[in-house]
């Protein structure tokens, strides 16, 4: 008995065409679960970079509070490219150099004052060493250690205000010198960095609040001076031990060696060669003493060593040489650029410039390269 196809009844019919619309909508849910979560994505990826470029072009100064800032995440935690490039912490990208920059003071007798003496060579210099930083080097943050402020013997003070004032640290000085001012704002989220390298490197750390000295601003408004090559970044300044134990110095240089791969600058500022007290006996004349030339030609054979541990023993025995205490009375403004050797890792030192003037050396280094540029200097 041959049996014919059975038609469809109303049931049957009903479920066939309901089928076909439930895979669609579905579809359409998942379409737009997706288009959401990527949007998402999007917005909380440019929020971060906003965040990134009000620090970068040093908008903090305009909202002094916290509450907007997030703390940047570590450099295992996955990262956007746009976020690797900010802190420089793209693979293959290379560290940030390190400066040490002759600061001279704020004389107006006997040391040429280079922030008013504009015709001064090393005015010049400094200004090239700052476009240099600003337009190539362009960090996210400076930390800065001066050779005027000393915490504790086995103690480092990092300055943790947002907002800075300068210190006057000097006396009996005209009273437009009271009146100097630098642009600067700091960063508690780039000090507290200082801080935990600090601890990861077994040395004793305690964040202050406290001005700029002159040892910073008064170079730094030579290099970055405010109107025509603003820096524009926090800039955190950090003390010596109070000591002059140069491998002391060197293993502080160490510690922080690591916060160059995230685009951050270290800048070490003190002089090549500083004797005050004989200022007296080269008043009016420019030519050097002959301990300036002996420990100046020291000081760069010295750091130029491509060895690293070469240049680690060759700067411990500058200072035991027998023109050391001339060149450098107290040790406080040649210390520094054993910070800024200890940090440069295996990076050579490069003398950019010098000028030995009297009791005094104007030498400015730099360790390590320029990522992707070449170096005018």
């Amino acid at each position: 008995m041959s049996s014919s196809p059975i038609p469809p009844t109303q049931d049957n019919t009903h479920h066939q065409n309901t089928r076909k619309p439930s895979l669609a909508v579905l579809s359409v849910i998942a379409l737009l679960v997706a288009i959401a979560i990527a949007a998402l994505i999007g917005y909380i990826g440019s929020e971060s970079d906003a965040n990134a470029n009000v620090n970068l072009f040093g908008l903090r100064r305009l909202f002094a509070s916290s509450g907007g800032r997030k703390a940047v995440s570590s450099p295992s935690a996955s990262r956007s490219l746009s976020d690797k490039v900010k802190l420089g912490a793209e693979v293959g990208m290379a560290r940030t150099p390190v400066y040490f920059l002759s600061h001279g003071g704020v004389s107006f007798a006997l040391l040429p004052n280079i922030m008013y003496d504009h015709e001064h060579p090393a005015y010049h210099k400094l200004g090239e060493i700052g476009k240099e930083i600003t337009t190539k080097v362009k960090p996210r943050a400076v930390v800065v250690f001066s050779a005027h402020w000393q915490a504790g013997a086995d103690t480092v003070q990092v300055n943790t205000a947002e907002i800075t004032d300068l210190i006057y640290d000097f006396y009996g000085f005209p009273s437009h010198y009271y009146k100097e001012k630098y642009p600067n704002v700091g960063s508690r989220e780039i000090a507290n960095k200082v801080l935990d390298a600090l601890t990861q490197a077994g040395i004793k750390g305690e964040g202050v609040k406290r001005g700029l000295d002159h040892g910073v601003w008064a170079s730094f408004k030579c290099a970055f001076e405010p109107e025509s090559n603003p820096l524009n970044v926090p800039v955190v300044q950090v003390s010596l031990f109070k000591t002059e134990d140069p491998m002391q110095h060197y293993r502080l240089g160490q510690a922080v060696s690591r916060l160059r791969e995230e685009n951050i600058l270290i800048i070490v500022s003190g002089m090549a060669v500083h004797n005050l007290r004989d200022m007296q006996f080269t008043w009016g004349d420019p030519r050097p003493l002959p301990y300036t030339v002996s420990f100046d030609e020291a000081l760069k054979e010295a750091v130029t060593k491509k060895d690293p541990a070469e240049r680690e023993k060759a700067m411990t025995d500058l200072l035991k040489r027998p023109d050391a205490r001339q060149a450098h009375p107290s040790f406080d403004h040649l210390l520094p650029i054993h910070i800024g050797a200890g940090a440069a890792g295996d990076d050579v030192g490069r003398r950019l410039w010098t000028l030995k003037e009297g009791s005094m050396s104007w030498a400015q280094y730099r360790f390590g390269n320029i990522a992707n540029s070449t170096s005018s200097l």
